[in-house]
C-alpha cells in the first residue's frame, strides 16, 4: 500500500536555480551567512578521504509534477526551511521569461544541507513541450518527488513526466500531494488521488518497490509537509521537515566508489566569459580534483571510421576520443549560492570547465579510462519548423542580427544545449528546427527575438512515420475541464480536429463542470489552444502530452476561415480599415506598416480576399456635414507568437522581429500565389 513517506520527498526536489546565474557566484552578504552556517555541519560530516563528499551523505533527487501543481513553490520552502536566502518568490525560475510566463522552461540543481546529509536537488519542468529537460537529468538521481494536485489529481503530463522517471528501474519515489489546505479537499479525495496515481504507476510498469512509495500531504503556500492528512498542523510543525526526513529515508544514497577512476556523463552545458564551456553531469565514480588531466569521449557513429580507440567486441562500434584537456574550474551550487571547490568525488553533482569541445551525452573521464558512458535515450521530435531570413519589404528595421550566417550560427548553438531540438541545414540559408510542440519553438522564436533577430517562420509540420506501408502520425493525450454550457462547442471543435473521446464524466469535486479525456492527432491541436480560450470564455482547463504514433487519421476538417491579404504598400489608414471591418476581424490598427502579400485581418468566409488597407479619402474642394465625423474602428486582435505559430496557414509565414510579429503569404506577389495554388499540395 502506497505508504505516507513519499510527501516529504516531494518538497525537496523542487526548483534550483538555472545553470547559467549557478556559473556566476551570488555573493551577496546576507544570503553567504545564513547558508553557509547551515553546511558548515553537514559539510564536516559527510567529507570522506580526499576532500571528497562520503556517497553514503548524499541524496541525489528531482521533482517531478504536472504545470501549475506546486513543485516552484514548494522548492522555494524547502530552500528557507535549508538557511538559503530567497530573494524573491519563485526563485528558482531565473530565466526572464520562466518569471513572465510563471512556468519552468530548464532544468536547474542545486543543493541543500539537511542534518549530516546532502541533498542534490534537480528541479524539471512541467509541460510536455520541454520533456527532453527531464529525460536527460532523471539518470543523475536516484529517488524522484512527484508533485500531484490534491484537487486536480493527476492529469496529462503528471503521467508523461512519470513515465520518463519509471524509465528508471532503480529510481525511488515520493508522492507529495499539494494544496491540501483548500477548501474542496477533503481526506476522502486525498484518498482517490492516491488510488489514482498508484494505477497510474502500475500502468506504466512501475516495479513491487517503486510502487511502496510513500505519501505526504503538503501546503507548499503555506509551507508546510505532513506525513498524515491534516488542513492545519500544530505550529511547530509548520515546515518542511517530515518531507526532508523522508527523501533521507526513501531515497538511496548513490553507488558510487571513490577508488575508482573518475568517470562523468555530461546532461547540461553552459558557457562563461572566461573559462568558457561549463559541463554539468553526476560522477559516476572517483574523485576529480583541480588540475586534473581528464579527456572526453563518446561512443562511435557509423561515421567514425577512423578515430576509435576502444571496442569491447565486434558488435561494439567502439569509443571515440574528443579532446583533452585539464580541470580549471569546480564549481558547487547551494541554495542560491554558486561557489567553487577543490575537488568532489562519486555521486555529487558538480559543474567543470576545462574543455572546449565536449557536447551533453558525451563522457569526461580520467585519461586512462578508455570506455564511454551510454548516453541519455530521448523521445524523438514530433514538429518542425523552417526558419530563414526575412526577405519582406520592411526587413532590417528592427533588428540588427539579419543574415543566414547569425541565424545558423544561434540556432546550432541552441541544439548543443537542448538536445531535445535538432537542427538541419536545408535550402538558400534555411534551417529546419525539429522539437516537441509549439510551445518549446515558441519559446526559442523568443529568445531570438530579444537577440535582435530578424527572420521568417513556416508553421509548424507534424513529423510522419511509415511502418509496412502504413503513414503514421504523433497522437496527444488529453485532459479537457469546462463548464458544462461549453461541452457542445469544444466537442465539436475537437471532432474537425480528428479528436477521439476515451473517457467523459463529471469534474471531481467541482459542480456543473464536465472532464474529458481525449486522443488527438498533434496536427490538430496545433492552434487550437486560444481558439478553445476563446470558446469557454476563459474558463476552460486543457492539457495535452505526447502518447504514441498511431495510423494517420485522415485529413482535418474546416478548422479556419479566409484571410485578408494587403495588394498595397504604405501606412494602414482608418478610412481604408473602417470598409474592411465588414469583412472580418482586423490585424493591424492605424499607423501600422502594410506591404503586398502581409496579412492584415481574418476573412468571415473560408476564401482569401485581397483588400487594400492603405488607401486614403481623396481631398476636394467641397465640404461637406459628414467630411470630419470621427472613425470609430474596433480595437485589432493582436496574436501572441504561439498563438501566430498555431494560426498561420501552410502557404503562410511568421514575420518575427525584436517589435513585431506579422503574418504574411510565402509568395508575396499575388499572380505567384494564384500560380502555386494550382500545384498539388502536400
Amino acid at each position: 500500500m502506497v505508504g505516507p513517506l513519499i510527501r516529504s520527498l516531494i518538497s525537496t526536489t523542487r526548483k534550483a536555480t538555472s545553470l547559467s546565474s549557478h556559473l556566476k557566484p551570488i555573493t551577496h552578504p546576507r544570503a553567504t551567512r545564513a547558508f553557509s552556517t547551515a553546511t558548515a555541519a553537514a559539510a564536516a560530516a559527510a567529507t570522506a578521504p580526499g576532500g571528497a563528499l562520503d556517497p553514503n551523505r548524499l541524496r541525489n533527487v528531482a521533482v517531478i509534477a504536472h504545470v501549475d501543481h506546486g513543485k516552484t513553490t514548494l522548492m522555494d520552502r524547502l530552500l528557507r526551511q535549508c538557511g538559503a536566502d530567497i530573494p524573491h518568490e519563485r526563485a528558482l525560475d531565473s530565466n526572464q521569461l520562466e518569471k513572465e510566463r510563471g512556468i519552468t522552461i530548464a532544468s536547474k540543481i542545486t543543493s541543500i544541507p539537511w542534518k549530516e546529509h546532502e541533498l542534490n536537488m534537480v528541479d524539471t519542468p512541467g509541460h510536455a513541450d520541454f520533456g527532453g529537460e527531464v529525460e536527460r537529468v532523471i539518470g543523475m538521481v536516484e529517488g524522484a518527488i512527484l508533485v500531484v494536485d490534491a484537487g486536480e489529481g493527476p492529469l496529462a503530463q503528471t503521467k508523461f513526466v512519470l513515465a520518463k522517471a519509471l524509465r528508471n528501474k532503480e529510481l525511488r519515489l515520493i508522492l507529495v500531494m499539494n494544496k491540501v489546505d483548500r477548501p474542496s479537499v477533503s481526506e476522502e479525495r486525498c484518498d482517490e488521488v492516491e488510488s489514482s496515481v498508484f494505477d497510474l504507476f502500475a500502468d506504466l510498469g512501475a516495479t513491487e518497490e517503486q510502487l511502496e512509495f510513500p505519501v505526504l500531504y503538503a501546503s507548499a503556500k503555506e509551507g508546510w509537509a505532513s506525513l498524515t492528512y491534516t488542513k492545519n498542523p500544530p505550529d511547530d510543525a509548520k515546515n518542511m521537515s517530515q518531507l526532508l526526513d523522508a527523501i533521507v529515508k526513501s531515497v538511496p544514497p548513490p553507488t558510487a566508489s571513490l577508488d575508482e577512476p573518475f568517470q562523468m556523463l555530461v546532461s547540461m552545458i553552459a558557457k562563461d566569459d572566461y573559462v568558457g564551456r561549463i559541463l554539468t553531469g553526476r560522477i559516476i565514480s572517483g574523485v576529480v580534483r583541480l588540475g586534473d588531466k581528464v579527456h572526453a569521449l563518446r561512443q562511435a557513429g557509423p561515421e567514425d571510421v577512423k578515430g576509435v580507440i576502444h571496442a569491447d567486441s565486434e558488435d561494439d562500434k567502439g569509443v571515440v576520443k574528443i579532446e583533452e584537456g585539464r580541470i580549471v574550474k569546480l564549481r558547487k551550487n547551494k541554495g542560491m549560492v554558486s561557489f567553487d571547490v577543490e575537488s568532489a568525488g562519486a555521486g555529487d553533482i558538480i559543474s567543470l570547465a576545462g574543455l572546449k569541445i565536449p557536447s551533453i551525452g558525451h563522457t569526461i573521464a580520467n585519461v586512462e579510462v578508455i570506455t564511454a558512458l551510454k548516453p541519455v535515450e530521448l523521445d524523438p521530435a514530433t514538429i518542425s519548423m523552417t526558419f530563414g531570413v526575412n526577405d519582406s519589404p520592411l526587413a532590417g528595421l528592427d533588428g540588427t542580427q539579419l543574415t543566414g550566417g547569425k541565424i545558423g550560427d544561434r540556432l546550432f548553438a541552441e541544439a548543443e544545449t537542448n538536445l531535445a531540438i535538432n537542427v538541419k541545414q536545408d535550402i538558400a540559408e534555411t534551417y529546419i528546427v525539429e522539437g516537441r510542440g509549439e510551445l518549446q519553438l515558441g519559446i526559442l522564436l523568443e529568445n531570438m527575438r530579444r537577440e535582435k533577430f530578424e527572420l521568417c517562420v513556416s508553421p509548424p509540420k507534424v513529423k510522419y512515420e511509415f511502418e509496412n506501408g502504413s503513414k503514421l502520425e504523433p497522437i496527444e493525450e488529453v485532459t479537457v475541464v469546462v463548464n458544462e454550457e461549453h461541452v457542445g462547442l469544444v466537442m465539436e471543435a475537437l471532432s474537425h480536429r480528428r479528436a477521439e473521446i476515451t473517457e467523459m464524466g463529471p469534474a471531481e469535486g467541482e459542480s456543473g463542470r464536465t472532464k474529458m479525456k481525449l486522443t488527438c492527432p498533434t496536427r490538430g491541436l496545433i492552434g487550437y489552444r486560444s481558439v478553445f480560450s476563446s470558446d469557454t470564455r476563459g474558463t476552460g482547463f486543457m492539457h495535452s502530452a505526447y502518447l504514441r504514433y498511431e495510423k494517420y487519421r485522415g485529413p482535418l476538417g474546416n478548422v479556419r476561415k479566409g484571410v485578408l491579404v494587403s495588394c498595397a504598400r504604405g501606412t494602414v489608414t482608418a478610412y481604408a480599415l473602417i470598409s474592411l471591418e465588414p469583412r472580418g476581424t482586423l490585424f493591424v490598427s492605424p499607423g501600422a506598416e502594410a506591404y503586398d502579400g502581409m496579412i492584415v485581418g481574418e476573412h468571415t468566409r473560408d476564401t482569401d480576399l485581397d483588400v487594400n488597407p492603405v488607401r486614403n479619402k481623396a481631398l476636394t474642394n467641397i465640404r461637406s456635414a459628414g467630411n470630419d465625423e470621427n472613425v470609430k474602428l474596433s480595437p485589432p486582435r493582436r496574436m501572441t507568437l504561439e498563438e501566430a505559430i498555431g494560426y498561420v496557414a501552410s502557404d503562410e509565414l511568421i514575420e518575427v522581429t525584436p517589435h513585431n510579429i506579422r503574418l504574411r503569404k510565402k509568395y508575396l506577389d499575388s499572380n505567384k500565389r494564384k500560380t502555386m495554388s494550382k500545384k498539388p499540395k502536400e
